[in-house]
């Protein structure tokens, strides 16, 4: 039974970190929708999910960065060698809009993405909590 629940959580835990990191992706494209030549990046989120439930010891393993300091007044954060950007394939997107200095940035597709995105974290995020709450409850006897 505890195992379920801790697949579970490993499954949101593995979501909020490809949300992340897609949100990452898509500040790139609008801080160079300027920027001469640049084309415009982004990543199959569904094909990353199902490769996370597919294989989930390989997620498992390289899951949130393991925090180490070498100062008691520092941390900093180690990656592992099979981080979240290096299990998802980040490509080139399609120019949508013809431009000059071949930038292939879509601003209002962008903000888009973006906020899409920004709201599906936020809901992972309510989505845990309240499954949270629920075991607590569930522990508490209540």
């Amino acid at each position: 039974m505890i195992e379920r629940l801790t697949q579970r959580m490993e499954f949101f835990s593995n979501v909020l970190q490809l949300r992340a990191h897609r949100q990452q992706v898509i500040a790139s494209n609008i801080a160079n929708a300027d920027t001469p030549g640049f084309t415009a990046r982004d990543f199959d989120f569904r094909a990353a999910i199902q490769d996370a439930v597919r294989n989930p010891s390989e997620w498992r393993a390289g899951g949130m960065p393991m925090l180490a300091g070498n100062d008691a007044r520092h941390l900093r954060t180690l990656s592992n060698s099979t981080s979240v950007a290096e299990r998802t394939r980040v490509a080139y997107t399609v120019q949508t809009q013809p431009s000059l200095d071949g930038n292939s940035v879509d601003m209002d597709q962008q903000r888009a993405n973006f906020m899409h995105n920004a709201i599906q974290y936020e809901s992972t995020l309510r989505f845990i909590n309240g499954h949270v709450r629920t075991m607590l409850s569930a522990i508490q006897g209540q």
